[in-house]
This record gives structure tokens, C-alpha cells and sequence, in this order.
């Protein structure tokens, strides 16, 4: 009988694919759960911070806008809700401002966002963001909304998820002075998606992957607390 000898290099690439694999096959089939459960009727407005002239904070190292990050995260984040079967109404799909017109108005543009809340009349507002700070070191994705028990409802459960899957010390949700969370009734919440003031994060932040990986922690814990609330009413 002949022996294969297998090296130890080779059963670590197997077992990290195998791990890849089963993953990609649990992650699948969450959305393919979702997906089977009636969500008719629930409409969420995806909020893509600034655009346009407004490019937001800049990576300290890359310079990349945070417009751009808010815009991609907030497209795989319509793509979760919509495989899951929801109604999704975006405040913006691509790079322009969301005001439109050659010049642009901040408080235009605000409340051009604010009509679209008022259209869609959803039963939640995810705002979109990264953050920045004079100090380096400070990093980790938060969670803000209105104070209001709904929106708060929403935003520590998504915290839980952040300080789970993307931070490494725990963060708290808070209450956010921001006009996205005030400036209609509906609840609403505004996640920093971290910060990139940091280098580490801003690393992070500018990738594809992990800018989906955000996406689906949000997308995940948003959906628990509808599946929460469907179950308690039935």
C-alpha cells in the first residue's frame, strides 16, 4: 500500500478553504432565510452620507472620501435588505449630491434627503457615515439615533453586532444630534461605520470586502429586530 505524506503548510490551506466554504454557506443561507420570511410592507431608506461637493473626512493616508465608502457600504446594505425581501429607497445611488443642480447647497441638499423620508414613509432610516478624530488612535464603529424607543431599539442591537464582528473594544449607542436622526418621525438611526482618522481602520474601511462585511453586520441585526417584532405580533 502506498503512503502520501501530506505537509503541515498543506492541511492549514485546506482547512482555511473548508472554513471559507462554510462560511460563505452559512452567510447564504441567512439571506435565504430572510428571504423566506413575509417582510411585505417594510420599506427602509439606505442614507449614503454627503456626495457631490461634499466629500465628508478623508483618510489620513489614502485620502480617500468618505462619500465614496458611505456610497458603497450603503449599495451592498440595499442589496442584503433586498435579497431578504424588504423595500429599499435610496437617498442616493451614485456620487452626485442628492439636491442635484450645478451648484451645491448643504441645506439644500438636506432637505432633499428629508422629502425622500417623507415619500417613502419607511419604517426605518439607516444614515451611513465614517468618522474622524484629532487622535489617532481612536477607532470602532457607534451606533447614534434620536431618543426615541424604536430608533433605540435598532441602534443597540446594531451595536451589539459592531462590537462583535467589527470592533475590538465594545462601543455604546448613543444619542446623535444629527439632522438625519431629527429631521423626520419615522426612526432612524446613523451608523459610523468607523474611523478614518485611524490607519489601521481607514486600511480597512477602503476595501471592498470589509465595506460588505459592515454592510451584512448592519443588514443582520436590523433584521433580527424585525423578525423580533413580527413574532411578538403574532
Amino acid at each position: 500500500m502506498a503512503f502520501i505524506t501530506v505537509s503541515k503548510k498543506s492541511i492549514v490551506i485546506v482547512l482555511s478553504i473548508v472554513l471559507a466554504v462554510i462560511a460563505a454557506t452559512a452567510t447564504a443561507a441567512s439571506v435565504i432565510a430572510a428571504a423566506s420570511r413575509d417582510v411585505t410592507g417594510i420599506t427602509v431608506v439606505i442614507d449614503a452620507g454627503h456626495g457631490g461637493a461634499d466629500g465628508g473626512v478623508t483618510g489620513i493616508s489614502t485620502g480617500t472620501k468618505e462619500s465614496d465608502i458611505n456610497l458603497s457600504i450603503s449599495k451592498y446594505l440595499m442589496k442584503y435588505f433586498q435579497s431578504g425581501g424588504y423595500n429599499v429607497v435610496m437617498t442616493r445611488s451614485d456620487s452626485a449630491a442628492v439636491c442635484g443642480g450645478i451648484k451645491y447647497n448643504k441645506r439644500e441638499d438636506m432637505r432633499a434627503r428629508k422629502n425622500v423620508l417623507e415619500s417613502a414613509e419607511p419604517d426605518l432610516v439607516i444614515s451611513v457615515h465614517c468618522n474622524s478624530y484629532p487622535i489617532s488612535s481612536v477607532k470602532g464603529a457607534q451606533v447614534f439615533f434620536a431618543s426615541e424607543p424604536t430608533g433605540e431599539r435598532f441602534a443597540g442591537t446594531v451595536q451589539n453586532y459592531f462590537n462583535e464582528v467589527l470592533n475590538s473594544k465594545p462601543r455604546t449607542a448613543a444619542v446623535g444630534d444629527y439632522y438625519m436622526l431629527k429631521c423626520s418621525k419615522y426612526p432612524s438611526i446613523l451608523c459610523e461605520c468607523g474611523f478614518l482618522s485611524n490607519v489601521g481602520e481607514e486600511s480597512l474601511l477602503i476595501t471592498a470586502s470589509y465595506q460588505e462585511k459592515i454592510a451584512y453586520t448592519i443588514y443582520s441585526a436590523v433584521n433580527s429586530v424585525f423578525a423580533d417584532e413580527a413574532q411578538t405580533q403574532s
